[in-house]
């Protein structure tokens, strides 16, 4: 990855270097928050969402991000926003670049400081049955709606609408943006974000990972790992079956294993409460394989997922997967030698498990009125940030049903909410 450094790189550093011991100062952040209005959370707004912050958001809207395109436009965009504010950006991109992240902090030399993390890219919307122009960022009957408005650029513009209030705040923290690539097809472009910060002896406080959850904090989700098997075998005229490997048929052997697996999970597993679905899966999404129906098939390809728990070891999966493949094996070469299994690995994003109690959720808890938390389904970069250290939560306007659906919107009313939100973070002037 390659890496630019703004100017104000080397004072950050040094700064970031002082304060290893910045979770504990989220706590007493967390702590003095809740003595200044141990009964009283932040009110929720019933105030209109600012014009500049609507304005901003529909820009992002409107921009193509798929994941197969290049983000560089949105994040030239938000570069240039920025830098008005004499603020510069950190930018690491990816071995082609065509794509890239973005790292900027707001309220240079301060302490510590939290992670406003989102997304840039989204989720094509081909073959989708949409009744507005996807790109269009409509607002119409209380909803934005647009590719992206829910997942994730709603939250990425308010708290770029909001960057001169974090810049200009006596919140004791310094306030950080981060924007990744590629997170819809494997949360690709972050894990070089973060290996960046380390490298850079950048240690923030804390991160909140702004995916749609209604404006309540997530505590946890599931981890979410693909494969890809290709099954080689040898072909022959259908005829002359003994003489082959069908590759098909011993594709067909691995699905049914890992349909069995489902099933284990489903009747053995111990639950974890408050998902959905409260056990691992195991699917099967795509398959390729054969020419012709009178041609025994040498080559045949699926892909298939995990989706654990946070508290099932997805390694033991794949390793299981894997044995049985050496089981089949042998038979196979003793026909034809050549034959066989390989896999690829396509996605890695790790299970998040955070606590309620954690300093970093009960402060956007009490940021967004939230009365509760929540766990969510859907995979998001939390886990990196958490295994690089950083204390983290999930919380953002908008519902994960709207994302990735034809006509995805957010409604203002989340709009509002998160703006509110990213005000009480900027008013904390009262905290010590």
């Amino acid at each position: 990855m390659r890496m630019e450094k703004h100017p104000l790189w080397r004072r950050h550093s040094s700064i970031t270097l002082e304060t290893n011991r910045a979770p504990s100062g989220l706590l007493e952040l967390a702590q003095n928050m809740a003595m200044v209005s141990p009964l009283h959370p932040w009110p929720s707004s019933t105030a209109p969402v600012s014009p500049h912050a609507l304005q901003l958001i529909q820009t992002l809207v409107r921009m193509n991000t798929v994941s197969h395109r290049s983000n560089l436009e949105l994040i030239q965009f938000v570069q240039d926003e920025l830098k008005k504010l004499g603020v510069a950006s950190r930018i690491t991109r990816n071995a082609d670049k065509t794509k890239a992240n973005l790292f900027a902090t707001l309220g240079e030399g301060k302490p510590a400081g939290i992670i406003l993390s989102g997304h840039t890219d989204t989720v094509p919307w081909d073959g989708q049955d949409w009744t507005l122009e996807p790109l269009s960022a409509t607002v119409r009957d209380g909803k934005l709606y647009g590719r992206g408005s829910c997942d994730m650029k709603g939250f990425i513009g308010m708290a770029l609408a909001h960057a001169g209030d974090f810049l200009n705040s006596a919140a004791p923290f310094a306030v950080h943006l981060a924007l990744s690539y590629d997170e819809e097809v494997g949360c690709m472009g972050v894990k070089g974000l973060i290996a960046d910060l380390k490298d850079a002896g950048i240690a923030p406080l804390a991160c909140i990972v702004g995916e749609p959850t209604g404006m309540l904090p997530a505590t946890a989700h599931k981890g979410v790992y693909r494969y890809k098997c290709c099954v080689r075998g040898r072909e022959a005229h259908s005829s002359l079956t003994p003489q082959s490997v069908n590759a098909i048929e011993m594709a067909a052997r691995l699905i049914c294993k890992l349909r069995d697996m489902a099933e284990g999970f489903e009747a053995s597993e111990p639950r974890y409460e408050g998902f959905d679905v409260p056990f691992s899966t195991a699917s099967v999404g795509q398959f390729h394989g054969g020419i012709a129906d009178n041609v025994v098939p040498r080559d045949a390809e699926f892909r298939y997922e995990f989706r654990n728990l946070p508290t099932a070891d997805v390694s033991s999966m794949q390793k299981e997967v894997l044995a049985f493949a050496e089981r089949v094996q042998p038979a196979m070469k003793k026909i034809a030698p050549e034959s066989g299994f390989s896999f690829e690995t396509l996605c890695e994003v790790p299970a998040f498990l955070g606590s309620a109690n954690d300093a970093v959720t009960r402060l956007a808890q009490r940021l967004a009125a939230a009365d509760r938390t929540t766990l969510v389904a859907f995979g998001t970069e939390a886990g990196l940030f958490k295994n690089a250290g950083i204390p983290s939560v999930v919380c953002g306007p908008g519902s994960i049903e709207q994302a990735h659906q034809p006509d995805e919107f957010v409604s203002l009313e989340q709009l509002a909410r998160c703006e509110a939100f990213m005000r009480a973070l900027a008013s904390t002037r009262t905290i010590s």
